[in-house]
């Protein structure tokens, strides 16, 4: 692992995401290496995009910029860990995700966190004291942990983040969970699916959702996600939406997109089809 440290000319980003105003990222790549990861192709440092979790960037001015541009830009929600993860392993020593929301929560912004790490209950006592400012997010793409080992190999096991959904949760924080990118032929069974929508239910949480979205570097012959990202390309998505958004209803969670709908199912069927017909596919 090689540590980069680097100064950047602005903390917060206008935010293209839904519900987003500002993406914050306190380090450029991430730790977890996970195998899908679209965050390689929007870093403009090309070792940390070549080298996905084996080198990452350290902003080591980000909160002074952070301290500076609050007095100036306009109030919003900010995207704590876009096309990062805010509390990899990195975190514990380096601290610039807790003192950024110390400065974002202490300026009155409202802060929406994705994460996989249970770091986060490091800063649980100043996430609840700011509750009603802040949600947090944690990505559970399958309960497997095999399965979580092999798409991401640097990221908690699911068990954990199940914890920090829990501890969260019993401390009035909005929580979510984030069953994202599905997989085809590894987390789109139903057994996956009501395990991860389970979680939710049990927890308090809402769910967005999202399909795997297949990124060039996915569709080189070496690549572990090779096959999978092929079949993704003709998969047809608008079916196992009416799946999970069946399921999430029977378990009594409210779920929706993770991004466009729209984009997601293009050109597919959008009719119901049952969870047994659905069984009988996968």
């Amino acid at each position: 692992m090689r540590v980069k440290v680097i100064k950047v000319k602005e903390a917060l980003i206008p935010s293209g995401l839904p519900d987003i105003d500002w993406a914050f990222n306190p380090y450029v790549g991430c730790q977890h290496g996970c195998i899908y990861c679209y965050g390689r192709e929007y870093v403009s440092d090309r070792e940390v995009a070549r080298y996905w979790g084996e080198v990452v960037g350290v902003k080591e001015n980000v909160v002074d910029l952070l301290k500076h541009e609050v007095k100036h830009k306009k109030l919003g929600v900010v995207g704590v860990g876009t096309i990062t993860d805010a509390y990899q392993p990195l975190e514990l020593e380096y601290e610039l995700t807790k003192s950024s929301l110390n400065v974002l929560l202490g300026s009155d912004f409202k802060v929406s966190i994705q994460t996989k790490s249970d770091l986060i209950l490091r800063d649980r006592e100043l996430l609840s004291k700011y509750g009603n400012r802040v949600d947090v997010g944690v990505t559970i793409t399958t309960m497997n942990e095999e399965i979580a080992k092999l798409l991401e190999p640097g990221a908690p096991p699911p068990s954990r983040r199940v914890r920090v959904l829990e501890e969260l949760s019993e401390s009035d924080i909005s929580t979510w969970v984030f069953l994202g990118p599905i997989v085809p032929g590894l987390t789109d069974d139903l057994n996956t699916i009501r395990e991860v929508v389970e979680v939710a239910a049990n927890t308090n949480s809402e769910l967005y959702y999202d399909k795997l979205r297949v990124k060039n570097f996915m569709l080189m012959p070496d690549h572990p996600l090779y096959r999978a990202a092929r079949r993704a390309l003709r998969y047809r998505w608008g079916r196992l939406f009416k799946v999970i958004t069946e399921i999430c209803r029977k378990y009594g969670v409210r779920c929706g997109f993770g991004l466009d709908y729209s984009a997601s199912v293009s050109g597919e069927s959008r009719g119901v089809i049952s969870l047994d017909e659905f069984a009988k596919k996968h």
